[in-house]
């Protein structure tokens, strides 16, 4: 089970601890309001879904003896009317979070790897746990 412990610390910076006795610096750009001391927390959200898109791949490929040399993942992050939603099926009404993403594999790989590859970065925990339905509870003790 992962646990962080995040601080306010000034104005909208936070210091997220984690690990042992690691910690990070997340903040607001001064754009709206803060510091921009670290990254925001959407970034941060990115971040996790793209890393694990990318280790996901890396350790698939590894396990199967492919040339993967590099994976590169892009994404981006924007609310959309859900109206405007093509893709939407459960939300009609409101905003949608929309996620884009572009995955570059890097190596010698047939085009059939590089499709399973591209199948398995669908299946990294982080999106798993992004496109399931998740429960936010009090932490008990």
């Amino acid at each position: 089970m992962s646990e962080v412990t995040v601080t306010s610390i000034m104005r909208l910076q936070n210091e997220v601890s984690y690990g042992d006795g690691q910690t990070l610096i997340i903040d607001e750009p001064k754009s709206v309001g803060g510091d921009s001391a670290g990254p925001d927390p959407y970034t941060l959200l990115l971040a996790a879904l793209g890393g694990c898109i990318s280790m996901t791949t890396m350790l698939y490929a590894r396990r199967k003896g492919w040339g993967v040399v590099r994976v590169t993942v892009r994404l981006r992050q924007q609310r959309v009317h859900a109206k405007d939603c093509l893709e939407c099926e459960r939300t009609l009404e409101g905003f949608v979070h929309r996620i884009e993403r572009s995955i570059t594999i890097e190596g010698d790989l047939t085009d059939e790897q590089r499709a399973r590859l591209q199948e398995i970065a669908h299946k990294c925990p982080v999106h798993k746990t992004l496109t399931s339905e998740i429960v936010i509870a009090e932490l008990k003790d």
